[in-house]
């Protein structure tokens, strides 16, 4: 008698397996794109660079390279792993042809970009409708939150630069629409910049503000139902006026850097005007207080500003900044929002921490790295990255309930999207069964 050694069982590996089909839980994805709409949308919005005679439709060659990037490539090459599955994702032009389509639609500018984000709000309308109350506007309003995100060259591409982290590589200023604590978030704009480009230039996030409002329902790119949050890098006059220039009466909610005169009036607040701040379930926040600052701190500033400041504890091993006072870590922000208590306000700007959320999705989704040479190839990957995102945003909240609502892409793709399949075919139908005992084939 024989005793196995090792932890693991031994199988012999043999190639030729018939109607085996990888990443079969890539299936979620195609019928989200279906069901949205999304492939005759952007197949619609490309076909003025469809070639006379072309087999492949433009608008199916993106889509498929937006599919493999949620599905977890980071270079045009990473569609080949839909090209080995016909059956599932359907024919997948060439490498070479792949690579030209880029090509061309890089070399139409502005022209392009419009044309691709056109087609992805009319399918992001058509979302929110069949989401109905799991939709992101179901309360009634939508908040955008800006942030800016570092991407790291590792080779000469055009406009890398040096960053403020001392690394090398490009600056993206990118928005998300923030789903809530039951969701995640889908990116609305991104606007890639140079890696030395300024963190608080106002033209900037006003032009990143016009992209992710063209991306939401016509009701929703002006009034106060739509909340821009922002870091400090938001706070700026000009910006802070764009929001509230009139016909436009955006609700804001932009942090501020603390200067010397806001510390100086923040040293000038009585014990008794500090108000307990809380948590998301209502529970007051331990170590932590927020008052308004009043007064002629305001002048210069657009009518209706209030400025709310936090002070709290540092957590272990943080840093006290100079403008800290008596051993508390200081945080400020601006909003126009004049009906609740300014403890529910510094909540709802905290939560802005969800926007991290996002960028480190979006790192695990293509934006690691910007994969091509020429600015202009890169800001149709932004693009991809952007669809791919939505897709990993929009099938969740149409087809999952629970806490899986809430799943990364790494968790997507680990549990959901790398099930194998079988490929059976009865009565002029293909059905794809999935294996019994995977935990989530349910």
């Amino acid at each position: 008698m024989k005793k196995r050694i090792g932890s693991y069982p031994r199988v012999r590996i043999e190639g030729g397996g018939r109607a085996v089909v990888s990443h079969a839980g890539g299936v979620l994805l195609v019928e989200t794109v279906r069901k949205t709409g999304l492939d005759t949308a952007i197949s619609a919005a490309l076909t003025p660079w469809r070639k006379p005679r072309a087999v492949h439709d433009p608008g199916k060659i993106l889509l498929d390279v937006a599919l493999a990037v949620a599905l977890g490539g980071d270079c045009l090459a990473d569609v080949a792993m839909l090209r080995a599955e016909p059956a599932v994702f359907g024919p997948v032009t060439s490498d070479p042809t792949v690579s030209r389509l880029i090509g061309t639609l890089a070399a139409s500018g502005e022209k392009t970009l419009r044309a691709i984000r056109a087609a992805r709000a009319e399918a992001r309308r058509r979302v929110w409708q069949l989401a109905d109350r799991k939709a992101p506007d179901a309360g009634g309003t939508v908040t955008v939150d800006l942030d800016g995100v570092l991407v790291i060259a590792h080779s000469d591409k055009e406009d890398a630069a040096p960053t403020w982290k001392r690394t090398y590589g490009h600056h993206p200023l990118m928005a998300f629409v923030d789903h809530g604590p039951g969701g995640t978030g889908e990116p609305v704009a991104a606007l890639l910049r140079p890696g030395n480009a300024g963190s608080n230039t106002a033209a900037d996030h006003i032009t990143a503000t016009q992209l992710a409002l063209a991306q939401l329902p016509k009701k929703y790119r002006r009034g106060r139902q739509t909340l821009i949050r922002t870091d400090s890098a938001g706070g700026t006059h000009d910006f802070v006026a764009w929001l509230t220039q009139r016909g436009r009466w955006l609700s804001y909610s932009v942090g501020m850097v603390i200067t010397d005169t806001i510390h100086q009036h923040v040293l000038k607040i009585p014990a008794s005007a500090w108000t307990a701040a809380i948590e998301a379930d209502g529970e007051i926040r331990d170590g932590a207080w927020v008052a308004e600052l009043t007064g002629d701190i305001l002048d210069g500033w657009p009518k209706g500003m209030r400025l709310i400041v936090r002070k709290e504890r540092p957590h272990p091993g943080a840093q006290l900044r100079l403008t800290d006072a008596d051993g508390m870590r200081l945080t400020c922000f601006a909003t126009n929002t004049s009906s609740r208590p300014i403890a529910e306000l510094e909540l709802r700007h905290r939560l802005r921490a969800r926007a991290e959320d996002r960028i480190r999705a979006a790192r695990a989704t293509g934006l690691r790295n910007l994969p091509l040479h020429r600015t202009a190839q890169n800001r149709i990957w932004l693009e991809i990255v952007q669809i791919a995102l939505d897709l990993l945003a929009w099938m969740p909240m149409l087809a999952l309930t629970g806490k899986a609502r809430c799943w990364e892409p790494r968790r997507l793709r680990l549990r959901l999207f790398t099930a194998a399949g079988q490929l059976v075919t009865t009565g002029r139908r293909r059905v794809l069964r999935l294996a019994r005992h995977w935990p989530w084939t349910s």
